[in-house]
């Protein structure tokens, strides 16, 4: 609804009825019961899943409801929540005031308890409730407070803004897997340039990257934030062009810094090239991951474009031509770009890559050397000396 008003294509619509999930399980005979957080019912058509949420209530301690549908909570914190109620309990029951419209199909009417309308139009994300306490509920809701502004534009309403300095270090309450899932939403949604900006405004990015955080806020020259800019610009360059965008790039672009660092101290120590990437990556990830669940495809992906940052040094013979059939080689020659853009890696070495694609088969072994030409160049063979016990004669 909210996207609708604002002249949006909204990516998906969102269900409400009075009927409990076991309600529309029996009229629904596709139909599957989901979440223990939150109930819900998933009706199947075809390859399309609709899910349908029941009406939400406020919790009555004079009702003897079951076990299975109390509320939950642990320190301010919902833990699971399936006490359901009217529309009007539903609508203030949500985060924001402009996320509790609601399109009625009967008369295509729109229902507004919360003056959703008036802040839709004044451009304000606010909450509904007392901030600090809605914030507590649910610590997810100041990653949402940030994506929603920037995605339209609002500005966050001054009493939200308080909570949002203070209280970040709650985020890390939340499920490692539930953030991954958040920080998805955050970055490939089209405005991670601008989401990355003002979870650093609000210090919220710290709770999120601490070591990167740390990087970036100690760092003497522009090469660090300028990079991560680039990356989340580029990938919501990528998003507007409709061309694929991998969870593996981003957290690539994120944490490339405390990797950096850590794997540069282990070169200082005695450890080769790769040997130190290979450990700082691993240290770098297995830390972030008690954080944020990086599913292993993913993480794998990230190191893999890490150690390939060292080949892109190797620019003679056969090995340039190995390391363009790589599966990794297309992300890891972006990130190169990347490197280079920001003033971290040679701009020349860069250029180089991106001639090399661009030439035949012919012209990239004269320009590697390996069909024993370099430069243009003919390169001396140097010769095996004879057995002196086979030349003629000596027998």
């Amino acid at each position: 609804m909210r996207d609708l008003l604002l002249g949006r294509e909204p990516k998906d619509f969102d269900i409400a009825t009075d009927a409990t999930p076991e309600q529309v399980r029996a009229t629904f005979r596709n139909c599957r019961l989901i979440g223990r957080r939150f109930r819900l019912a998933h009706v199947h058509f075809g390859r399309e899943i609709i899910e349908v949420a029941t009406f939400r209530g406020m919790e009555d301690p004079s009702q003897d409801r079951p076990a299975k549908d109390e509320r939950l909570m642990e320190n301010g914190r919902i833990l699971r929540d399936n006490v359901y109620g009217t529309i009007e309990e539903d609508a203030l029951r949500r985060d924001f005031t402009i996320n509790s419209l609601y399109y009625n199909i009967e008369d295509f009417s729109v229902i507004d308890y919360a003056d959703g309308l008036g802040d839709l139009k004044e451009g304000v994300l606010r909450l509904l409730g007392d901030p600090e306490t809605r914030f507590r509920e649910d610590p997810v809701r100041m990653l949402r407070a940030v994506r929603f502004a920037a995605k339209l534009g609002f500005r966050i309403d001054s009493a939200c803004e308080k909570p949002l300095f203070e209280d970040g270090d709650s985020i890390r309450s939340v499920p490692p897997a539930r953030l991954f899932d958040e920080l998805l939403k955050l970055f490939m949604g089209g405005t991670a340039l601008q989401c990355f900006e003002k979870l650093r405004h609000y210090r919220l990015f710290g709770h999120l990257f601490p070591e990167t955080e740390e990087s970036l806020a100690h760092e003497e020259h522009e090469f660090p934030i300028t990079f991560v800019n680039r990356g989340m610009h580029n990938t919501d360059v990528r998003i507007r062009e409709e061309k694929p965008v991998t969870p593996a790039f981003l957290f690539a672009v994120l944490l490339w810094e405390p990797a950096r660092k850590l794997s540069r101290q282990l070169q200082e120590q005695g450890e080769g090239t790769l040997t130190a990437m290979q450990q700082a990556g691993s240290q770098v990830i297995g830390r972030q991951v008690q954080l944020i669940s990086i599913p292993r495809r993913f993480s794998t992906a990230v190191q893999e474009i890490w150690n390939l940052q060292h080949r892109f040094e190797q620019r003679a013979g056969k090995r340039p031509h190995r390391l363009a059939t790589h599966p990794r080689f297309r992300a890891a020659y972006d990130f190169l770009l990347l490197r280079a853009e920001s003033g971290e890696a040679d701009m020349e070495l860069a250029q180089w890559w991106t001639r090399f694609q661009e030439l035949d088969e012919a012209d990239r072994n004269q320009l590697t050397g390996s069909d024993g030409r370099k430069g243009g160049v003919k390169r001396r063979r140097r010769r095996r000396p004879r057995n002196r016990s086979t030349e003629p004669g000596d027998a």
